[in-house]
């Protein structure tokens, strides 16, 4: 298992790999559309696993790590930095959700889709 490493090395080394466009339109189409893709990619070993017996736990894992590749490029094409991202969802989070999800709180009412 490789060793754990910190975001901001990690956006650095995502930069170095990524593909070079002369057209920043298509560059940030590109990595919008690769993050649709393997998030998608995720859902679809989710299902395999749980709705066909498919064990695609692997696939799950390398699927979340390539989508992480994704967002790691969309922020470096803006010139975000992940860590920032990251800590400010968590600040939008603590605030909606102080002592932990709730229906209330989010605004949604549960729908029993048995009723008709």
């Amino acid at each position: 298992m490789p060793k754990k490493i910190n975001l901001e090395e990690y956006q650095k080394f995502v930069k170095k790999v990524a593909k070079k466009f002369g057209n920043p339109n298509e560059e940030i189409m590109t990595w919008g559309l690769g993050i649709t893709g393997e998030a998608g990619d995720v859902a679809s070993c989710i299902k395999k696993t749980f709705a066909h017996g498919n064990d695609q736990r692997d696939g799950i894992r390398e699927n979340i790590g390539d989508t992480f590749w994704y967002m790691a490029a969309i922020s470096n094409f803006f010139g975000w930095d992940i860590e920032e991202i990251i800590g400010e969802n968590m600040a939008k989070l603590k605030k909606r959700y102080p002592k932990g999800f709730t229906n209330k709180k989010a605004k949604r009412k549960m729908v029993d889709w048995g009723e008709k």
